[in-house]
This record gives structure tokens, sequence and C-alpha cells, in this order.
């Protein structure tokens, strides 16, 4: 198989990708020498994408890169990613065809859910380095053709906020009424839980049955006022109240402030929690309890409100008087598709540019009838809105064993992984890759109570065991610390596979994920049909092949996965008994340049892609 997928690589172009600082000489110089073996490969990928005037905005057809800064590279020496460690590799993402990088908060923070509780929202977090730091990333970035997009983190504060301190110091503060406060309930009133009565204070109880979503109450006491605050997340977040007109102002300001510094635009973070219930109806109780032990219960109180639309309506208007086509990302976890619709904004397209398709991210089974509903729903919706898929993320285990579970050979690991890979890129959707997928990352989950540093696994052991295992740094290469940093210990350990999936290992090996991934970009990048073309599924009775084309200015490309263990095969009717001339394949039996017939039939767990002539 090695050999066959060999050919087909070869067969297109291959761009090298450096390694950058802060590597060793050694390693530059590697580099380098692979840059000349393929200089116009390099040339492809270092051109800007197709993002003119006749194939809409740059976003419909970026390749995003989500980077979560501790893991990604360690400029000095202390154990956690930071904004020059990410500048550093400019050259690697450049050529790798990325777009535009999502980073996750780097804003001051006391770090207890890693910087999405915000202290400050005008600044860096010293960890990360300093505002000029940043300016110096987005200008680096504009030369390698790298937008930069920030996590904007609307939906509450760190409790560490001067806003908050400000708030919890008093009632009559002026800031007081920035967040959700509520005087309680009687321990006595009728009705009461029994899990509200877990959190007495002073003879009051939360004034409703809201979970927060890392365990216990929603609701916090704070004796200096009398009161308990919301909050949707760890306790330490507290809500901001969006009923205030003041809390939109601020919150616009700050997104300004970053808009002014160049940033391409933002990824809003749980967005749809922005108001709750002015009523604080209990939520339904949907049975059970989760890993904390808490009510199981429905978030239609506390997510996805109407009045939401009203503000992100506001903020899109505030972004458009920007110049090129700044964009919002929105994290919409919706119960449906014809929810998430909404988002757009309707005919008037003027919400979010790029809801997230959590329907189509979270089937997390190779189910091609989930997948091919999922996708014909959102390439339908009738707001006719730019689809936008993921398939990793800092949330999410690792795509790679999320959708091969209970497949132990790694041959067929890898295949499922480009199957993924392939889905994301070749689709009509604008697609975001998580760092380290690219490479075939996997989930490295902590045995130990003692080693884990995310909330929710602290708070939910064992049970839960939180989201560290798909936060480990970046393997750059088979060095100290997979060259993520220095540092004596790294924040989070590195996972034993970086000896063989690094970087360095696989720019040179064209049977590699990284190759498999770039050459997918490429395609993307410079094939009409995948650039703009309409996306329509064929065979779509076949519960064993997901297979599309896409077909623009007379160009069509057929792409075809098998999600099973055993070989399959397609109808090809639809495509006309065409001559199929091969772009990429992981299948050995299809390393043809053409094939002819009414039928196809893929390997186990084999992507085909192909030029329909």
């Amino acid at each position: 198989m090695a050999s066959a997928i060999s050919h087909i690589l070869r067969r297109n172009l291959n761009p090298p990708v450096p390694l950058g600082p802060p590597s060793s000489l050694i390693l530059l110089i590697a580099s380098l020498a692979l840059s000349m073996l393929a200089p116009v490969a390099a040339a492809v990928a270092q051109s800007p994408s197709p993002h003119d005037a006749q194939n809409g905005p740059w976003w419909k057809h970026a390749v995003v890169y989500e980077i979560y800064p501790r893991s990604f590279q360690d400029s000095n020496g202390d154990g956690i990613g930071d904004l020059n460690g990410i500048t550093s590799r400019m050259d690697y993402l450049q050529h790798l065809g990325i777009d535009a990088i999502w980073i996750a908060p780097m804003y001051p923070s006391p770090q207890v859910d890693f910087g999405y509780d915000i202290s400050n929202y005008e600044a860096v977090d010293p960890k990360y380095g300093t505002l000029a730091d940043m300016d110096h990333l987005i200008a680096e970035g504009r030369k390698h053709n790298v937008r930069v997009i920030l996590d904007m983190v609307l939906n509450h504060t760190s409790d560490k906020h001067q806003w908050f301190i400000d708030s919890a110091s008093s009632r009559t503060n002026p800031k007081h009424n920035w967040y959700v406060w509520n005087d309680g309930i009687s321990a006595d009133t009728p009705g009461v839980t029994a899990f509200q009565k877990r959190f007495e204070h002073d003879g009051k109880v939360p004034p409703n049955n809201w979970v927060s979503l890392f365990g216990g109450s929603a609701w916090e006491w704070v004796p200096a006022v009398h009161q308990f605050y919301y909050h949707e997340f760890y306790k330490q977040q507290p809500d901001l109240n969006w009923r205030n007109p003041e809390v939109e102002k601020a919150a616009f300001d700050a997104m300004r402030f970053w808009l002014d510094r160049g940033v391409a635009g933002f990824r809003l973070d749980a967005i749809p929690t922005l108001f709750e219930d002015p009523q604080l109806r209990n939520e339904p109780e949907t049975g059970g309890v989760n890993a904390q032990g808490d009510p199981n219960v429905s978030d239609i109180y506390t997510s996805n409100l109407p009045e939401v639309h009203d503000v992100i309506r506001r903020m899109r208007a505030m972004v458009a008087k920007y110049p090129g086509d700044r964009v919002l990302i929105g994290e919409t976890y919706l119960p449906n598709t014809a929810e998430l619709d909404k988002w757009y904004g309707g005919a008037a397209h003027d919400e979010l540019q790029l809801p997230m398709d959590f329907q189509v991210a979270d089937i997390n089974e190779l189910s091609v009838p989930k997948f091919r509903r999922y996708i014909d729903e959102v390439e339908h919706n009738p707001a006719n809105g730019q689809p936008y898929f993921f398939f990793g993320n800092h949330d999410q285990d690792r795509l790679w064993d999320r959708y091969s579970a209970g497949v132990s050979d790694p041959t067929m690991k890898a295949r499922i992984a480009r199957i993924m890979a392939t889905l994301l890129l070749t689709s009509r959707a604008t697609p975001q890759i998580y760092y380290g997928d690219e490479i075939g990352m996997v989930t490295t989950t902590p045995t130990r109570i003692e080693d884990v540093k995310d909330p929710e696994g602290i708070t939910g052991w064992p049970k839960e065991k939180g989201r560290d295992g798909e936060r480990t740094p970046m393997q750059w290469d088979n060095g100290k610390d997979a060259g993520f940093s220095t540092a004596a210990k790294p924040w989070l350990p590195i996972p034993p596979t970086y000896t063989t999936t690094n970087v360095k290992a696989e720019v040179s090996d064209p049977d590699s994920m990284l190759n498999w991934y770039k050459r997918l970009i490429t395609l993307r990048r410079t094939n009409p049909a995948l650039i703009s073309g309409d996306m329509r599924m064929i065979d779509t009775t076949n519960e064993n092949i997901l297979a599309y084309t896409r077909t623009a200015s007379g160009h069509s490309v057929l792409v075809a996965m098998n999600f099973t263990g055993q070989p399959q095969s397609i109808s090809l009717e639809n495509t006309g008994n065409a001559k199929l001339e091969v772009l990429q394949t992981d299948d050995p039996t299809l390393v043809h340049h053409t094939v002819l017939g009414s039928t196809l039939t893929l390997a186990p767990f084999a992507t085909y892609i192909a030029e329909v002539k």
C-alpha cells in the first residue's frame, strides 16, 4: 500500500514544511534543502488563496487552523506555549496552506479554565507575551498570508476581572448590575429541590435548579452582598448581564480594540448562552445524573434565547464598518440545523458569517446516513449560508480516536483519519483544522487525578477525565519534548507517540498524514470544482460509502469514502459512466490514471478523489 500511496502523492504538488525556530541549525538546513527540491510546489503553497470577488469573501474559502496557545510552541523555555512561539512557526502554517489561525484566549487570566476566564479583554497574559508580541504576530501573519482570528469570550469573565470585583463589592456599586445577581429564595419555599438545598446559605437557596457545566449549582453565594451570582461554567466565571446595555458597550469596545490592531475577526465562545430566562424558571429534568452527580437538566432557559440575535445583528453591523471582510465565527452548539440557520440572520445575512455546525461535528461515528443527512441539511439551509465544518477542537477527543473507536489496526486507523480529513477539506464548507490533527496526534488522557489540569476533570474524576488529553503540546520533532519546549517539564506531558508522529518525520514521508493534508489543501486551492463548486450527494441509498461530486465551471470532482472495514462498491451512474482521472487515493488498487465503468469498488476505509472527464 505504501508504494501505491507514494505514486499518487508524487504525481501532485507536495510542498515542504519548514520547521522554523526554535529548532536546531541542522533542522533548518534540512528544511532549506527540502525547499530546494520542490521550488514549484513551494511557490504554490506560498501563493494567496483564490479569494477574489468572483469566488466571494476570503473566509468562504479559507482553511482555518485552531491554535491552543499553551500547547503550540514555547519560545522562552517556561514550558508554556506563547505568541512568539506561534510567530516562529508562520513558515510551517503558510506551507501547510493555512489562511487564518484562530488563537484560543491569550488575554490576562487566572487560568482556572486556561484563558476562558478573562480578567482583562484589552491585554495579553504575560505567560503568552505582550501587546507588542501580538502586533508582531499579526504583522508576520500578514507577510505569510495568514490572518489572525481571536477567541472572544463574551458570556462571562473571570471573577478576578475588575468589573466583577466592583460588582461583588456592594449592591450599590455602579457595576453591580453588570452580572446576573439574585437574592435567592427561602429554603422552606414549597417546591425547592434537594439539589437546591445542597447550596443553602443563611436560610437562602439558589432561585432554581440550574446546573453549572463544571458541576454543582450554577449559582454562587457572595456574603458581602448577600446574593447569588449566576455562572453557566466554573464558579470563577460569572456570567455577564447582557440585558444591561452598558455590558454590550464595554464588550463591543473590547472587540474594537483588537479590530483596530488588525485582527481578521473573532470566534465567539459559548455565544448562545448570553441570555437567561428573566423569570428564572426551573430547567426540565432529563433523567439521571452527570459525572459530578448533579441532576441532568435541559438548557431551554439558559441557551439560545431569542434576544441573543439582536445582539449579534448589532455586533455584525459594528464589525462590518471595518475593511477586509472581518469575520464572526460562532461556537453555536444548537439542537438542530433549523436553529443553526437562524444564526446566519436569514435572508438578510446580518448575523454570523460562519456559525459552527455541531450537528456534523458531533456525529462521532462513521455513519454514512448521518453524515449524508446533516451535510445535506446545511447545504440546503434556507439562508443559503456558508457551512463551517470541524472534526476536532480543544473540547473534543482527537478525531483519530473518536472515529476509529473499536478499530485496532494502525493502518486502518490512519485511513479513517484520512477519511475525516478528506471530508473536511473537499466539502463546500469552510474547514477548521485543530493543531496536530494534520500529523495524526492522538488523545492522551491522564491516568491519575494528580496529573489533571482541566477543571472538568478535576470536578468529574473518574467518570469525567477532562480535556487535557486533546490539549497536549504540538509534536514538532523526535527530540526533547518533541521540539515544543526546552523547559525541564512542559505544562502537559508529551505523548509517547511523538517519536514517530511529528512534523520532522512526516514532512519527507510522502505517505504521511501531514502530506495527505497538504495535498488536500493544495487541491482545494487549485481545482475550480473544489474552490467554488456545488456539492451533490450521489448513490444516496448506499449506507457504506459516502460519495459526492463538486462541480463548477465545466469541472467536476468525485469524492468517495468507504466507511467500513470491508471492500464496498458504489454506483457511478450519476457521473454518466465518465472517465475518472485520479487526483488522490489511499487505495492501492486505484492508482491508475483512469477508471471506466458503472461501479467503483473501494478497499476497507479507503478514500478516492478523481476528476470527472
